[in-house]
């Protein structure tokens, strides 16, 4: 039985529909108008085999950063609602991914608690057509909403393009770990008995 969630959100800067299936097969739709974004989420989705259908209406005539922003907010929230109580839920993940010559780090932990670690180098200011700091601004808005600790350490690399790319296929993997069900296991992974 798949984990799924869809998150439906309208504001005077974006209009988003965005539908999670944490069981699936890496298979996704992903339209935000934003190219190197999309192809990002793309392969979030295809390594950490999330099913992912997304839409994004965004104000780009302003710039990339409500789009980005939002999207990460309604992923969060997509990610929180599916794994619901967390009854059996590993909890970690983590995954140390090499791309080319760039090499990251991403770890996770769905605890309940946002924050993000984010030590990413990124040497160009824009990634296609999308300002390279949104990164940052992406999973701050993942942890926040998802109530999950992120974290990204750049072990390597020089290109721009393969460090993000090593940072978002990484969290789609570490996601995937941490959302599988224990099967030696169906209490709230927490001495505390809450998640």
């Amino acid at each position: 039985m798949g984990r799924v969630a869809t998150v439906e959100r309208k504001t005077s800067e974006t209009d988003i529909r965005l539908t999670l299936d944490l069981d699936g097969t890496g298979v996704s739709e992903i339209s935000t108008g934003i190219g190197f974004f999309d192809h990002m989420l793309t392969l979030f989705a295809r390594h950490g085999l999330h099913d992912l259908s997304l839409t994004v209406a965004g104000d780009l005539h302003v710039d990339a950063h409500h789009t980005v922003e939002d999207t990460g907010l309604a992923l969060g929230e997509a990610i929180r609602r599916a794994v619901g109580d967390k009854r059996g839920l590993v909890r970690y993940g983590s995954l140390l991914l090499p791309m080319e010559e760039a090499l990251v780090a991403c770890a996770l932990d769905l605890g309940g608690r946002p924050g993000l670690g984010y030590q990413l180098a990124i040497p160009s200011d824009r990634l296609g057509g999308m300002e390279a700091e949104l990164v940052e601004e992406f999973f701050k808005s993942i942890c926040n909403a998802g109530l999950m600790n992120i974290h990204l350490v750049q072990m390597a690399g020089t290109n721009s393009h393969h460090i993000v790319e090593a940072a978002f296929k990484g969290f789609g993997r570490a996601l995937d770990q941490a959302t599988r069900i224990d099967p030696r296991s169906n209490a709230v992974p927490s001495t505390k008995g809450v998640l």
